[in-house]
């Protein structure tokens, strides 16, 4: 992890996260679920025809048969005209090297300036109440999420797609490990290296058992007075202060419930419950500097409802994208939080 006064350990996700935003589309699979296409209509002729279910279905087509929904993954063969295939997997491939070595050498040469030592480990597990191992599954998770979701516009057949897409968020974010690891002030954080890992495998597991992610982990950010106490640790710009300033980010996992229930709920399908967690009170690590301004850290838990934007049935290509990109956020709603400060506290609108 980067030292404090540098760099905030849970911003670490930002270089992979980065990299892949900026390369090639996203696929529109992603958006299958919010909006099915129709069943065909029946055919009234008399021939004899073949079994409807032994007939291939589109990915995300309602099966006959079925009361829920139930995505179908497509065939692992390659398309008959591999030509897409060839073009934009090299394209992929390259835009995403290139940028992300553009961005490990701007961290290299912007953040470690000072003195490196040789490799060493450091355990930070106890710092900043977990909150930056946190950042780290929620920034594999969505760039292991991107991978595959390209690799499937690439042409790469599902399977392959999952397998060398789905770890790519552990892939990209260790090499940060080594920078850390040569820090004289700090070190490589096996902790951060978990949570990558758990980061990238939930998305895998999530794939493997239903074809598509119900269970989505998201950020908000707000900004804190506990920025000004210590701002070339908590950040003194805004963009720095969503980077670095711990007691303003929440973390949150969002259920996709509308996938679990029967077509013909009214539940209304952009609607999901969310359960966050964030902290209050952390300037220093250390209990007793902290106490010395009048501040005892402190963990909080919050409920609240999300939007799934995935869910909101539009045939925008660009709305499209901008849903994809925007879903790893949670957006302001009403929240009901619960701290062993205060208690239980009702929030009108929270971010």
């Amino acid at each position: 992890m980067i030292p404090a006064s540098r760099f905030s350990a849970s911003s670490k996700w930002w270089p992979g996260l980065v990299a892949l935003l900026l390369t090639g589309p996203l696929s529109s699979r992603a958006q299958s679920v919010a909006a099915a296409p129709p069943l065909p209509a029946a055919d009234t002729t008399t021939a004899v025809l073949p079994n409807p279910a032994d007939a291939p279905r589109p990915v995300g087509t309602w099966p006959s048969s079925a009361r829920r929904w139930q995505p179908v993954a497509p065939s692992l063969a390659l398309p008959a005209d591999s030509s897409g295939l060839s073009r934009r997997l090299p394209l992929l491939a390259g835009g995403l090297a290139v940028t992300y070595s553009g961005l490990l050498y701007v961290l290299d040469q912007g953040w470690y300036t000072g003195a490196k030592s040789s490799f060493h480990w450091f355990d930070d597990l106890a710092e900043w109440k977990q909150l930056d191992k946190a950042g780290h599954f929620w920034g594999a998770f969505h760039e292991s999420r991107g991978a595959v979701d390209m690799l499937r516009w690439a042409g790469v057949p599902e399977r392959r797609a999952l397998w060398y897409g789905g770890f790519v968020g552990f892939v990209l974010q260790t090499p940060i490990e080594y920078f850390d690891g040569h820090d004289p002030a700090y070190g490589a954080s096996a902790t951060d290296l978990t949570a990558n890992f758990l980061g990238s495998a939930g998305l895998i597991a999530q794939q493997l058992a239903w074809h598509e992610v119900r269970l989505m982990p998201k950020y908000s950010f707000h900004t804190t007075r506990y920025a000004g106490l210590r701002p070339n640790v908590l950040g003194k710009s805004l963009g720095e202060q969503h980077l670095k300033d711990y007691n303003g980010q929440t973390y949150w996992l969002c259920a996709d419930l509308a996938a679990w229930l029967n077509p013909e709920s009214r539940w209304p399908k952009w609607l999901q419950p969310a359960v966050g967690y964030g902290a209050q009170q952390m300037v220093f690590n250390d209990a007793h500097a902290n106490a010395a301004l009048g501040l005892q850290a402190y963990r909080q838990y919050y409920l609240t409802f999300d939007v799934n934007l995935l869910r909101i049935p539009t045939r925008s290509k660009l709305l499209k994208r901008v849903f994809y990109v925007a879903s790893i956020f949670h957006l302001p709603a009403p929240a009901l939080e619960y701290n062993s400060r205060n208690g239980l506290r009702l929030h009108g609108l929270y971010y």
